[in-house]
């Protein structure tokens, strides 16, 4: 009985590890299709109600996300946003080489909307954990030019308008019309957003320079707590 009591408890132990193992196994499987899909969950939780109100053009679809194109961006995605480094602004765009350090400049912007206020922008550093980035120097504000501004994002619950790793958690919630407020040399100046769009992460027509009038183009990604796609906000000068 002795060794039937033995052999009993060895048994009992090995199942036991086996269900330990796959317990494991299902936990890692799980989180991996989560953080897989977890673009699209988020997309439905936060972008689809406020973009759906305001009858904005998106290249998302509303319906079929599960098609065989779009499993492969967000593998695709899920495994980027593990290997790249969006802290440095030069891997947002790692095709897109802007002019180099032309007008050195340190200013602030306020979006009232979201709660930010005075909020460091400067284009000699792009290191987005410490401040907003200008990736192009080719133009300031308030001059005619369209500034490109990097801002990371987050889950909103996560949002601190002091932390640069969460600034721009709540840009989703701005409209068209909404004004961004640049502070240069003590002096502000107040710009309209007139569009807002979302396009693929390789899209660089956003970063095209236009000298027509002054612009500010905010760019962030989105949906919150993911790398999928970018949101773009672009805002106009008003005039004095």
């Amino acid at each position: 009985s002795r060794k039937m009591a033995k052999y009993y408890y060895k048994k009992s132990r090995r199942l036991n590890g086996v269900k330990i193992l796959s317990l494991i196994i299902v936990l890692l499987g799980a989180g991996l299709f989560l953080y897989v899909f977890f673009p699209i969950l988020s997309w439905q939780i936060y972008f689809a109600p406020v973009f759906a109100s305001q009858n904005l053009e998106i290249p998302i679809p509303k319906t079929a996300f599960v098609s065989n194109q779009n499993i492969g961006n967000l593998i695709y995605n899920a495994g980027r946003s593990l290997t790249t480094d969006y802290t440095q602004a030069g891997n947002w765009y790692p095709n897109f080489n802007p002019a180099g350090v032309k007008n050195g400049k340190n200013y602030t912007l306020s979006i009232p909307k979201i709660g930010i206020s005075n909020a460091n922008v400067t284009n000699m550093n792009g290191d987005l954990s410490k401040q907003l980035v200008q990736y192009n120097s080719d133009s300031l504000p308030p001059f005619k030019g369209n500034n490109v501004i990097y801002g990371h994002s987050t889950l909103p619950q996560l949002f601190d308008p002091k932390n640069y790793k969460t600034i721009f958690a709540n840009l989703y919630k701005v409209v068209v019309g909404d004004i961004i407020e640049i502070t240069v040399d003590g002096a502000t100046y107040n710009y309209k957003i007139q569009t807002i769009t979302v396009v693929e992460p390789e899209d660089t027509s956003v970063l095209a320079q236009n000298f027509g009038d002054s612009f500010i183009t905010l760019i962030t990604c989105t949906p919150p707590g993911t790398v999928w796609k970018r949101l773009i906000v672009r805002a106009k000068i008003e005039k004095l």
